[in-house]
């Protein structure tokens, strides 16, 4: 029996070596705890990823109302990357649209914190909830 690479030495050469035992048909062969741990993790890796994007796009957004004299090209780019990579999140995971207001939720005390920090207004102009809903900021006509 050949020996496989150790998933805690080396995971990149254990993910080609199970990916090759799955594709062969060996699923006995398989370091099926791992992978299932590697699947699990990826999904969360997803949901992170999503709920940064959401936070940052957020963040954004405010500064845009908030400070419409220091308007421009950059701005406006950081806003569109963001919720271009919240779109590609979503067309490839297309299960994570059910919890993208929870993500805005959970990341706006965040995004309204460093909202602040990178104005340098007061932190009572910035509401205390989210001013926006989901549908509203990745929606390509939205500019508060």
């Amino acid at each position: 029996m050949q020996a496989y690479p150790d998933y805690d030495e080396d995971l990149v050469a254990w993910a080609t070596a199970n990916a090759a035992l799955l594709r062969e048909g060996r699923v006995g062969q398989i370091d099926a705890d791992h992978l299932a741990e590697e699947l699990e993790d990826l999904g969360k890796s997803e949901r992170r990823a999503l709920c940064r994007h959401i936070r940052i796009l957020a963040m954004h957004l405010l500064k845009w109302q908030y400070q419409p004299g220091l308007r421009g090209v950059s701005w406006q780019l950081s806003i569109e990357n963001a919720r271009r990579e919240i779109q590609v999140i979503l067309e490839d995971s297309p299960s994570l649209q059910a919890i993208t207001e929870t993500c805005l939720q959970k990341e706006y005390a965040t995004a309204r914190r460093n909202a602040v920090i990178e104005t340098g207004l007061p932190e009572h102009l910035f509401p205390v909830s989210p001013p926006y809903r989901v549908v509203q900021i990745l929606s390509d006509d939205f500019w508060p």
